[in-house]
């Protein structure tokens, strides 16, 4: 008798134990559950838990903030609605169109400051055997980008106060 056979598929006459082996359990997939697929189930229900608790740390942050809205008291006056800064009397307009000047500064400190946290993990593993001289090219390399884009903002003229 001739059988059509699937890749992957046991025949009919194939011994009983692998047979056996890709019968489908009860409620389940037909198939042999392997390690990895059971890893990755213990992988996802660990992290269920993180899930977990971020939703409900979402949560407790929306009850708060809706049982602030419907605790509050709401007495609208003329001094609630008037601009204050510092226990000075407002002159003029409250809205006033200002220049900033140093957001650039702001954008330089943040790239430099995450170089610094990129810099602190590389001068743990420098010392360690093994990934000197691999982990200093790599650094090296980083750090030429952030000297690149340095020098691109001070021929831009970015750096210049006016």
């Amino acid at each position: 008798m001739l059988e059509a056979t699937v890749p992957g598929v046991p025949t009919a006459s194939a011994a009983p134990a692998v047979r056996e082996a890709w019968a489908a359990p009860a409620g389940g997939h037909p198939g042999p559950v392997g390690p990895a697929v059971e890893q990755a189930a213990g992988y996802f229900q660990a992290y269920s838990l993180v899930g977990l608790v971020a939703v409900v740390g979402v949560l407790f942050v929306a009850a708060a903030f809706a049982a602030g809205h419907l605790l509050r008291p709401v007495v609208p006056t003329r001094e609630k609605m008037l601009t204050y800064e510092c226990g000075v009397d407002p002159v003029g307009e409250g809205w006033a169109h200002t220049q900033i000047r140093y957001y650039v500064y702001s954008f330089l400190y943040v790239i430099f400051a995450v170089d610094a946290i990129y810099l602190f993990p590389w001068a743990t593993v420098f010392a360690a055997p093994g990934f000197g001289g691999t982990t200093l090219v790599e650094m090296f390399v980083f750090i030429g980008f952030l000297a690149v884009g340095l020098l691109y903002a001070w021929k831009k003229g970015v750096l210049e106060w006016t």
